[in-house]
């Protein structure tokens, strides 16, 4: 099969006209607009002698103009020993304070609000004691203005008393995401009292405050109203749509998806499920949960859960399996760890997975349901996780130790950064497009001294107006 790639070039008209010309096979004419100044050139943004880690999405503030990120030393970020939310001006280089922490705590896993200007991040408890230190199920979210930088709002409530308080959970929580309104916020969950292994998807709603009795000290309010909203076991059905663990999720669209009715279904997540084939393996596959506009309804089971069950969904959420790839020859989702995305459109949720001949690739699959569709043919496997672009016609990844952007439409490749010796490669946890989808942002480790670090880069792309016309 014939790879939809081109070699590097700064992503010029030029280039674009290449590309096109290489898909259709056809004479291309196009309408040149301004080219953008350094088009395609990449940047070194941050410089301090110290760890830096974007998040998967959600890394720009709203003007496009900074990146945020927190200061984990490993460049995985697997050591969440990070102390500083920090944000850089992209243009400048200018490093501002948002958060430091205090009294032993950690923190991480930084997203910006789409329209305002606030973050979100994991808060690890303040002074940590032997029953209580970082753990899956010992950390929350936290928000910070701003124009009120250290101060850090609760966003999940916490009761970890009975009789347990609906809107407020008993464990923690992890990589929160605002939706594209900046209402709702998804997060990761783990109970602290019952069956703490179990991952759940979570949803915070503003609105309802929640206030909880102090008699536990790592009891808090919160003006969110939290509700677990996906539905796990511990011991999944072999062969079933049993989910053991809920995780990697993305809000569909930017106002949900269009049913195939026509009708719209406003809230939504696509989220990895882990199930067990009938063979008795795990497999990764792809889920949507349909959200009701009021979850403050309980269904079957208390919101808060009990002192013997975990919190359960709210009245009217529907979990639906996408993808059945038990049958494939590499079955399930595979490939780099990554944050399933949806089109700003909500018509389609990429993931990555391997072809048959185990290059994982970009695919996707409507919300809806049907057939996956296979975007990529790479020779090489795609190495990050991925954004869309603003106008959901192009997904940024890393590949081949370069970054490139993939035109959805038919699998298309450019190469943006040249490619690069493995040690400085661009890193797998973010390749994220700017709100105006002009700059991409990622990290690559670079010596300094006897050490590492990972710094922040941006490379600037140009989509430039192209009209092709018939022969």
């Amino acid at each position: 099969m014939t790879a939809h790639f081109v070699r590097w070039m700064p992503f010029t008209l030029a280039s674009y006209i290449l590309a096109a010309a290489g898909a259709g096979g056809g004479p291309v004419f196009a309408k040149e607009t301004p080219p953008m100044p350094a088009a395609g050139r990449e940047r070194q943004v941050t410089h301090q002698p110290c760890g830096h880690i974007l998040t998967n999405a959600g890394v720009w503030s709203p003007d496009g103009h900074w990146l945020v990120y927190d200061v984990r030393s490993d460049p995985a970020g697997s050591n969440f020993d990070g102390d500083r939310i920090e944000v850089v001006d992209v243009a400048s280089g200018e490093v501002r304070l948002l958060y430091q922490s205090r009294h032993g705590a950690h923190c991480g896993v930084v997203t910006w609000h789409p329209r305002q200007w606030k973050v979100v991040f994991i808060l690890g408890p303040e002074d940590p004691s032997p029953d209580w230190r970082y753990g899956f199920s010992h950390r929350r979210g936290a928000v910070v203005d701003w124009s009120r930088p250290n101060v850090a709002a609760p966003l999940d409530a916490r009761n970890l008393t009975p009789p347990f308080t609906p809107g407020a959970l008993r464990g923690g929580s992890h990589v929160h995401r605002w939706d594209a309104a900046g209402e709702w916020l998804s997060f990761t969950y783990n109970d602290a009292l019952v069956e703490g292994d179990l991952r759940d998807i979570a949803v915070a709603v503003p609105g309802y405050p929640v206030t909880v009795p102090k008699d536990h000290p790592r009891n808090h309010d919160s003006p969110y109203f939290s509700v677990v909203v996906s539905r796990t076991t511990a011991k999944p059905r072999p062969g079933s749509d049993d989910i053991q663990r809920a995780c990697e999720e993305a809000w569909i669209g930017r106002e949900g998806y269009l049913r195939g009715d026509g009708s719209r279904q406003r809230h939504a997540l696509a989220f990895q499920g882990t199930v067990i084939a009938a063979d008795g393996q795990p497999l990764t596959e792809v889920f949507v949960l349909d959200l009701p506009d009021d979850l403050t309804v309980a269904s079957n089971g208390p919101l808060a859960g009990t002192i013997s069950r975990r919190p359960a969904p709210p009245k009217g959420v529907v979990q639906r399996r996408l993808t059945f790839t038990a049958d494939r020859k590499y079955p399930g989702l595979q490939g780099p760890r990554h944050w399933l995305q949806s089109s700003p459109d909500g018509s389609q949720i990429a993931f990555v997975m391997k072809d048959d001949t185990g290059i994982a690739q970009l695919w996707t699959i409507s919300p809806c349901g049907g057939r996956p569709r296979q975007v990529t043919h790479n020779p090489w496997p795609i190495a990050s996780a991925f954004t869309w672009s603003p106008d959901g016609r192009w997904i940024a990844h890393a590949a081949d130790n370069s970054v490139f952007v993939t035109r959805v439409a038919d699998g298309q490749g450019i190469r943006l950064t040249p490619r690069t010796p493995d040690a400085e490669a661009p890193r797998p946890e973010a390749c994220v497009f700017s709100p105006d989808g002009r700059q991409i942002a990622y990290l690559r480790t670079l010596p300094a001294g006897e050490r590492s670090y990972n710094q922040v880069f941006v490379a600037p792309v140009h989509f430039p107006s192209v009209v092709i016309s018939p022969r």
